[in-house]
């Protein structure tokens, strides 16, 4: 498919702000959800990676396409492509959250670029975001977002980032490993928490007839919140920087490993694993 890439890159620079409050609520939901998968916080310090449920679009119900997300062409651009993934970004943390904190979440449209993949074309959108609080800016984030076409083929990799290959494990051994059962009330809890709608992370007719997985996908940033977690419990803090992309879809049904090793130059690489041993998503971390 051709597109239009000029009129597409007017969108660059386009902005939205949203307020949010971390609330008890939201702490323990997440909490009750993700444990015993997360990493130690302060008393008052909001769970690692609970940024990305907070401040989401809530688009009325009329306003939602196909998919299950809100239509394009307000704040994201009119990408004439029906297939969307969370194809990776980074993370970088200045401060933490805490239970209780107004949250003001800015974003900026950074970015459209378009490439050929092995199924199509694709069209790459970068969205900065700025988590801040009243004592500042606690987070920075880039999320990269990917468009593709329909295709019959099952996407079987994830074909979503333009981003640099991140450094490979020297081996599959980890210091640490988690497993997580990626279960249909899993994704749910997880959208919930996030006011995500998109119909592969819930509609099993969906998912598997329509958009070609083989069964409920699991999230990109799901993945990434353990990940982040992970990264923090074999550094000992939050990372001050995390990279991540998406490798390969995960699907539920299964149980699934994060796992994480120190390097010995420093710096920390996380990855998830289906339970075919195959890399769904990776992480690079300091």
């Amino acid at each position: 498919m051709q597109l239009d890439l000029a009129t597409l890159r007017q969108w660059i620079g386009r902005t939205m702000e949203a307020d949010d409050i971390v609330t008890p609520r939201l702490a323990q939901e997440y909490r009750a959800t993700l444990e015993p998968n997360l990493a130690p916080v302060a008393t008052d310090d909001a769970p690692l990676a609970l940024h990305w449920c907070l401040a989401p679009p809530i688009t009325p119900l009329s306003g939602i396409g196909e998919d299950g997300h809100a239509a394009k062409g307000e704040f994201l651009p009119p990408v004439p492509l029906p297939r969307r993934m969370w194809a990776g970004g980074s993370v970088e943390t200045l401060a933490p959250l805490r239970v209780g904190d107004h949250v003001r979440r800015r974003s900026v449209i950074a970015d459209v670029m378009v490439k050929e993949g092995r199924t199509g074309t694709l069209c790459f959108v970068s969205v900065d975001h700025e988590y801040a609080t009243e004592r500042g800016v606690a987070l920075t984030e880039r999320h990269n977002i990917v468009y593709r076409e329909a295709t019959s083929a099952t996407p079987q990799k994830a074909e979503a980032s333009d981003a640099p290959e991140l450094r490979p494990p020297q081996s599959r051994l980890a210091d640490i490993t988690r497993h997580v059962e990626a279960t249909p009330v899993l994704l749910f809890r997880y959208s919930a928490m996030t006011f995500n709608g998109h119909r592969i992370h819930y509609d099993h007719p969906y998912v598997t007839g329509v958009e070609g997985y083989a069964g409920l996908v699991v999230h990109g940033p799901l993945q990434a919140s353990l990940m982040f977690n992970l990264a923090a419990e074999l550094g000992g803090a939050a990372p001050s920087s995390f990279r991540y992309r998406g490798v390969s879809p995960l699907i539920s049904g299964q149980r699934f490993a994060v796992r994480g090793r120190r390097h010995a130059a420093g710096g920390i690489h996380c990855w998830t694993e289906d339970a075919a041993g195959k890399i769904c998503m990776e992480s690079e971390s300091a």
